[in-house]
Parts: C-alpha cells; sequence; structure tokens
C-alpha cells in the first residue's frame, strides 16, 4: 500500500496588508468558509463595507483562518478588493465562467482565486490567469466535483469501468500537469462529492501518488446537523491519516458554524490545540438550568477568547459540579437559583437571573488571575 506523501508547502498573502498562511510542508491545518451573501454594492456603499469588515472580524476571533467569496461578476470583483485592502484575513475569489474576473482580481491584490478549469475557458485563457498569478504571487485552489468529471472520464463511470473517486483524483491530476507545463506550482487542490466515501477515497487516490496541498470538504454537505455528522466522517478519517492541508465544512447555515464546527474537529483529532473547551450537558426532564440558551448567548464569545480553559454549562445543580468538576469554571441551577463553581467546588450561589453578570465576573476573575 502506498505512503501519503508529506504535501510540498504552498503560501498566500504575506504583501501588503494581508497576512501570510500556509499550506502543506509543517504548518498547521486552517480553517476556511464561504460568505454567505452577495457583495456587490459593497464597492459604493462604506456602510455595508464596515458591517462587512465587522463580521470578517468576527469570524477571525473564532480561528477562521480565510474566506471565499463568490465573485460572480465585475462589481463582485471590484468589492472584493476593496475588501482585501481593509482586513488582513486572506480572501479568495471563487470564480467560474468568466477569466476575466480572475484577472481583476489578481490585479487588485487578492492573494488566491479558486477556478476550475473546466469551466473558466479555453486553454488560452486559463495560461492568461495562470501565468498572472504567478508575476502576482498568487495562489490557486484548482476545484473538481462529481458533477464536473470530463466527459471521457464521466463515460468511463457510467460504463462501470471507473469509481467516480478515482475519475476526481484523475481530473484533479490532469489540471495539475496542466499548471505544472506552464511552471506554476503554486496551487491547491479540492476534489468534493457530495458522498462521504467518494469524498474520502478520492483524496486517498491523489495524496498517495501526488504532494500538492489538500483543501478537503464535503460539497453540498446538507443542513446543520447533516452537514456536521457528513463532514465530521469524513475529515476525521482524513486527518488522521495524514491527508488535508486546510479544511472548509460546507453548511446550509452560518460561516460562524462552519468555523466552529471545523475548529472542534481540529481540536478532537488533536490538531489544533489551546483556546477555550467548552462542556455542556444535553439537559433533562428536571427543573434546572436553561442550558441551551446559555449556551446559545455565550458560545461565539467563548470560543473567541484565547485562553487554555474548560468551561461546563450544566443543567442541574445534582450532578452539574460533580460531572463538571474537571471544569476551570462552570455553571449550573435549579428553579430560580443558580451556582457558579471551579474544578467542582462552588464558589458562589446566586439568582438565576443575574447568571450572566455574575458568571461574567467570575470569568474575567479567572482570565485576569492566569
Amino acid at each position: 500500500m502506498k505512503e501519503i506523501k508529506k504535501p510540498r508547502l504552498v503560501f498566500i498573502g504575506g504583501t501588503g496588508n494581508v497576512r501570510k498562511v500556509g499550506f502543506g510542508g509543517d504548518e498547521p491545518i486552517t480553517i476556511q468558509t464561504m460568505w454567505k451573501e452577495g457583495i456587490e454594492n459593497i464597492d459604493s456603499d462604506d456602510g455595508a463595507l464596515h458591517e462587512t469588515l465587522k463580521k470578517i472580524n468576527e469570524l477571525k476571533s473564532l480561528d477562521c483562518d480565510i474566506i471565499r467569496f463568490a465573485v460572480p461578476n465585475m462589481k463582485s470583483a471590484k468589492s472584493l478588493i476593496k475588501i482585501q485592502k481593509n482586513t488582513d484575513v486572506p480572501l479568495v475569489a471563487d470564480i467560474h465562467f468568466d477569466h476575466r474576473l480572475a484577472l481583476e482580481c489578481l490585479n487588485g491584490g487578492i492573494p488566491k482565486i479558486r477556478i476550475n478549469p473546466g469551466n473558466i475557458g479555453n486553454s488560452e485563457k486559463v495560461k492568461e490567469v495562470v501565468f498572472l498569478a504567478l508575476k502576482k504571487d498568487a495562489a490557486i485552489r484548482i476545484g473538481v466535483n462529481s458533477g464536473s468529471l470530463p466527459k471521457d472520464l464521466a463515460l468511463k463511470v457510467a460504463n462501470g469501468k471507473m469509481t467516480r473517486a478515482e475519475a476526481l483524483s484523475e481530473t484533479a491530476a490532469r489540471e495539475c500537469a496542466a499548471f505544472d507545463s506552464l511552471g506554476f506550482n503554486r496551487y491547491v487542490v479540492s476534489m468534493k462529492a457530495s458522498s462521504v466515501q467518494e469524498t474520502v477515497e478520492a483524496n486517498e487516490c491523489f495524496a498517495k501518488n501526488y504532494d500538492a496541498p489538500l483543501h478537503i470538504g464535503v460539497t453540498e454537505a446538507g443542513p446543520l446537523i447533516t452537514g456536521i455528522v457528513k463532514s465530521t466522517m469524513a475529515f476525521s478519517h482524513l486527518l488522521c491519516e495524514g491527508i488535508g492541508s486546510t479544511i472548509r465544512v460546507s453548511l446550509s447555515s452560518s460561516p460562524e458554524n462552519e468555523i466552529i464546527t471545523g475548529r472542534e474537529i481540529l481540536h478532537e483529532c488533536g490538531l489544533r490545540k489551546g483556546g477555550i473547551t467548552l462542556i455542556s450537558c444535553p439537559r433533562c426532564g428536571r427543573e434546572g438550568f436553561d442550558v441551551h440558551a446559555f449556551v446559545e448567548r455565550w458560545q461565539n464569545e467563548l470560543l473567541s477568547m484565547k485562553k487554555d480553559i474548560s468551561v461546563a454549562v450544566m443543567g442541574c445543580a445534582v450532578n452539574g459540579p460533580g460531572e463538571g468538576r474537571h471544569a476551570d469554571i462552570g455553571i449550573a441551577g435549579s428553579g430560580n437559583k443558580a451556582i457558579i463553581f471551579r474544578k467542582g467546588e462552588i464558589i458562589r450561589t446566586i439568582d438565576a437571573k443575574d447568571a450572566d453578570k455574575i458568571f461574567r465576573e467570575e470569568l474575567e476573575s479567572l482570565v485576569n488571575k492566569g
């Protein structure tokens, strides 16, 4: 059985205000998300720009490393360039069909573009994009998915002569060879399917034969729960084999949920250390603390804190301190009362209505003490 090849190192950013981020080599695995809204108006609307930058900073605080934006037209390209000039988070332009959009973004300082060479135009247009990326020290993500296989490979799959996973890997290999022939190797590859098995097999097949850094993800993974299940199954399998240099959890949900899911997968695979570990009970029929509402209010703020501590949110005072005894700080309650505890020891009993205020006081005390 072939061993997985160590991916070569590819960098993006590092010029102007854009921070440098690496893929492959010994670099940590990065987390990406995709912007969920159109950006056409941002080039001419400073208020919209301000709100966009505010949200980007919130995603950054949750450990988002890279954000991809759909660029369907020239207005969006100009808006993306303006956004990039105002943030240090590397942005990726997602381009289909019109190579001129890729040229506009590259000339405007976008450090990475995502193209599917199969739908960007003829070979001369692909060359034009590649040569400009080379000149601008930009990277390209070669993205292929199960819905856009070349006709000859699609026919082999239909005739049972090749699996869809093998076809995905072969499609990516062909595109890499075309880029290599142009003297360009600053690319990252993604092979995505909505099937977990196909996604895993395609990435395994490619990683045993080529050293390009891999962007892993399950495309069209589905709504929140379904998408998390699919992504967790695929990512944990591949990551534990040493496959994957950057990840994107695709959810029919918010970018925040994509980032949090990706971060927790990396954490549980032992590939990202530090930060808050949030523990919460599922809640039962006992009259207790409203765990769900408390976690909903606090989750993003807690996960954005750069402190290596554990926080427990438990449903009742009977089991809370015991089950959460390993937590650095925790909260539980019963009826109109709540308790704050540290390492299983109750330090305060409070009115439930004051829970947020007093929890914040105790959390800040713990953080500042540490």
